[in-house]
């Protein structure tokens, strides 16, 4: 009897199989019982038949407890109901392990409740589905880089200073020196991008923001582009670009999680290169026309007023040209101006805020050493990164995705804990 995984199954229509699975659910009907499988690839149901299969088989169908494991036996058969468009008739099921009062019954549970058990809440067929989104943008992000000729880089996760120049750093101790856990990978990638031309890094990173939003994680996973040569307005293409290819990847190979998650596909399939720009200064004035006077030139934008600018486009949109005093010591100036820098935000639709940051790079050494006098750093830590202006530096950009926003964003999801395995939270660090 062939073993398969219940994704080889449309292929097997008609042949005998034996799969390892769990029951997620099961019901049954007079003398036929229902079984709800699940073995990490997919969900199907197994159909098992009293008249078929005898008494005892029968009968050890209805007595199977949610997230037992078994190996059932049976004959695939077609079936357009089922997501799979095939379900197994079972013929036998050899109980593996029987699960005892497992804790997420098909019921409402509060969510401290189902982020208590987290751990097993991943088995549920949303969360399932919200995974699966997760590792095909991943995969698709691997692609996009590699087909653009980037090298994948890894920059440290301990570090001996803040990349953004903030307090909001875990810190630890590094034998008889301070350390700190990385809130972003970027000058390191910079130095990269000063040897292998185009790089990226895909990696955790740490905020000790106190925040509790629906938007922020403590630990999340970044993507990190640096790219040599690369002017402000190039790296925008390149980014634009990625978002539309992750975005059309996870349509062309999340079909099934998307139903399952009740995703507007059509709001995604509008996701295409190019996307709208706006500059800081029309985005304000915007702002105030649409009643927000708290909000005033110079100021950071909270979600509410992201949330306004991203209402007024179909597709992630650019807020371009911020203001030198709310933006990292790195961003190089505008040209024509010494009050706004060359960067960008892309803002995700339907509220979901800002899931790329990016910039040009200063690569003036002068205008460094004074940008990190500025910003009261230590200019003997940032040694080795004014380095980079020092020999032959060059005009460069990159800028950073946050995976979990994006995630959250393509799945449709409400909260971002749910678009990491095992979010960490303000108040939580278990499981």
């Amino acid at each position: 009897m062939k073993k398969i995984l219940i994704n080889q199954m449309p292929n097997m229509i008609g042949e005998d199989v034996k799969l390892g699975a769990w029951i997620a659910n099961k019901r049954s009907s007079g003398k036929i019982a229902f079984l709800q499988l699940r073995d990490g690839t997919g969900f199907v149901q197994g159909v098992v038949v009293k008249a078929d299969v005898g008494e005892e088989i029968f009968q050890q169908a209805k007595s199977l407890t949610q997230e037992s494991s078994v190996y059932v036996t049976g004959t695939v058969t077609a079936d357009e109901r089922n997501s799979f468009g095939c379900e197994i008739q079972v013929t036998s099921i050899e109980l593996i392990s029987e699960a005892v009062d497992f804790p997420i019954t098909p019921k409402e549970h509060g969510t401290e409740f189902l982020m208590d058990n987290r751990h097993v809440w991943l088995r549920s067929r949303k969360q399932h589905a919200i995974m699966k989104i997760r590792n095909e943008i991943i995969r698709a992000t691997y692609e996009f880089f590699n087909n653009e000729g980037f090298v994948k880089m890894d920059p440290p996760i301990l570090t001996g200073s803040s990349p953004e120049g903030t307090s909001e750093l875990f810190a630890t101790k590094y034998f008889d020196e301070d350390a700190y856990l990385s809130q972003s990978g970027q000058l390191y990638m910079e130095a990269a991008a000063m040897a292998m031309g185009k790089v990226f890094s895909f990696g955790p990173t740490f905020r000790a923001e106190k925040s509790k939003t629906r938007r922020h994680l403590i630990e999340f996973w970044m993507i990190e582009p640096e790219m040599a040569f690369v002017e402000f307005d190039e790296s925008l293409e390149v980014q634009e670009n990625y978002v539309s290819y992750i975005v059309q990847a996870v349509l062309k190979n999340c079909k099934l999680e998307l139903e399952r998650l009740g995703r507007d596909v059509a709001k995604l399939e509008n996701i295409t290169a190019p996307f709208p720009r706006i500059s800081y200064d029309d985005a304000i004035e915007f702002l105030h026309k649409q009643g927000f006077d708290d909000i005033q030139w110079g100021d950071d934008f909270g979600a509410p007023h992201e949330t306004a600018i991203a209402e007024a486009y179909d597709k992630p949109v650019f807020i371009t040209h911020y203001p030198i005093g709310i933006k990292p010591f790195y961003m190089q100036p505008h040209p024509e101006r010494d009050d706004v820098v060359l960067c960008a935000d892309l803002i995700a639709p339907e509220g979901y805020g800002e899931i790329i940051g990016g910039s040009e790079r200063i690569y003036d050494y002068e205008l460094m050493k004074q940008r990190i006098k500025e910003h009261n750093l230590d200019e003997e830590a940032y040694k080795w990164y004014l380095d980079l202006s020092k020999y032959g530096a060059v005009p460069h950009s990159g800028f950073g995705l946050g995976l979990e926003r994006t995630v959250a964003w393509i799945s449709g999801s409400e909260h971002v804990r749910e678009s990491i395995p095992f979010p960490r939270l303000l108040n939580r660090l278990y499981p």
